[in-house]
């Protein structure tokens, strides 16, 4: 079953500050801010929400359909995701544009300035989801404010079930634009935060929010996540990790495992637990991408981490 990834496609580059930001700004001149950062190193990294889902999606061995809007310097991007084996024949290239882009500088204290250029992501909605064919599944990720917008009622006169995941996104949005996604989405998922901001922005409570939807995911970092459908809660823990590397894409790791569980009919007690360990391998290295395993090492991490088999 193929699922289309409705989201950004994005350039990431990482820089490393081997000193602490405070010490180079003078609290009294910050009306006059004028500063500059050696950064030894850096790195760039594929990245967006919607690569980083298709990516641990197909992992598992699933068919992500990306969709997307980039721009003239994605060369390199679309050469990795052919690399990768990932369907990029819904990704539209807009002329004239870059790609949208990250530049995020890390201090030794863990403090991060971070600049982002949409680019060619502003333009997502010259996408439609129509144009996608035999897809049963989907979900909507954080993009362009008009082509969030139009995908989702697409979604819904398309009569294909997605999942509303605003995340960065959200401070796009007040509290009706909110519950409008609510009502056309069949699922939604957010981090404890964004249910937070949700529920002050809607006035609704979270168990109003999850009856709305037919399952509504909060993840929790490290503590897990918690599943409300049918009336009930469930609480899915966390998977070991071997060694914390970078929790950057943890989230979007966390997605593509229950995606996979959706297309595949898992209940979501199983669902959510392979999520889980998506998450669990994506924050044992660096970057969003950069992880590889098999879907046999999978299934033998689930078994040893859960004590069942997906």
């Amino acid at each position: 079953m193929s699922v289309l990834i409705c989201g950004s496609l994005a350039y990431d580059t990482i820089m490393a500050f081997p000193d602490r930001f405070q010490n180079h700004i003078l609290p009294s001149q910050i009306h006059i801010l004028n500063v500059s950062f050696l950064v030894p190193e850096l790195r760039r990294e594929m990245g967006g929400c919607a690569g980083n889902i298709a990516y641990n999606l197909h992992l598992l061995g699933g068919m992500p359909l990306i969709m997307a809007t980039v721009g003239q310097d994605f060369r390199p991007y679309a050469e990795w995701l052919d690399q990768c084996g990932i369907n990029r024949r819904h990704i539209r290239t807009m002329d004239n544009t870059y790609t949208a882009q990250a530049f995020i500088t890390t201090d030794q204290g863990g403090n991060q300035i971070t600049l982002f250029h949409p680019g060619a992501m502003s333009f997502s909605h010259e996408n439609c989801i129509e144009e996608a064919k035999d897809v049963k599944l989907g979900i909507l990720s954080p993009d362009g404010r008009q082509g969030m917008m139009e995908h989702a009622r697409q979604f819904q006169e398309a009569n294909i079930p997605f999942m509303f995941d605003p995340g960065q996104g959200l401070p796009m949005f007040d509290g009706q634009d909110i519950t409008r996604f609510l009502d056309l989405a069949t699922w939604a998922i957010f981090n404890d935060y964004e249910a937070k901001l949700s529920q002050e922005r809607t006035g609704l409570s979270l168990e109003s929010m999850s009856d709305r939807v037919e399952a509504l995911i909060v993840t929790h970092g490290a503590q897990g996540s918690s599943i409300c459908t049918q009336g009930k809660c469930l609480k899915i823990p966390p998977a070991p990790v071997r060694e914390a590397i970078d929790p950057t894409g943890c989230g979007d790791a966390f997605r593509g495992g229950l995606l996979y569980g959706l297309s595949k009919g898992m209940p979501w007690e199983t669902s959510g637990h392979l999520a889980s360990l998506m998450g669990a391998i994506k924050v044992e290295h660096p970057g969003t991408q950069n992880h590889k395993t098999t879907l046999e090492e999978i299934h033998k991490r689930f078994h040893s981490a859960f004590g069942f088999d997906f």
